[in-house]
């Protein structure tokens, strides 16, 4: 069931962006874990900009394009978490952020912008 509009969905992916950069000060999380959520942050921010949704600044990358990067990221920051990172403060927090993104994946409806419902720019 999709529950989640691609207005929604934007809004989200901003927060998302406000978590991965304001995560590493909240949590005290340092060293590479703080800097892979910074690097998160921009490319995170860049991606959601770019989409063609609603809210975003320039409508390069389409949304299908947008839903698989978020189906490989969710996975990769799990698995990564698991494998890479003692049980710390950052291993829990990108083993949350995977499983956020990976649930937002799976309820969010990827249809393009001019469908929908959202308003054409």
């Amino acid at each position: 069931m999709k529950i989640i509009s691609t207005q929604q969905h934007a809004i989200l992916d901003y927060i998302t962006v406000l978590i991965f950069v304001l995560a590493p000060t909240i949590l005290g999380i340092s060293g590479a874990p703080a800097v892979v959520s910074y690097i998160l942050a921009v490319v995170h921010l860049t991606m959601t900009v770019l989409t063609d949704m609603p809210l975003s600044l320039v409508r390069l990358v389409p949304l299908k394009l947008h839903a698989l990067v978020e189906a490989i990221v969710g996975p990769v920051l799990i698995i990564g978490a698991l494998a890479l990172l003692p049980a710390t403060t950052a291993r829990w927090f990108y083993i949350a952020m995977g499983v956020i993104i990976v649930g937002v994946w799976l309820l969010s409806s990827y249809e393009s912008s001019n469908e929908g419902g959202a308003t054409p720019r």
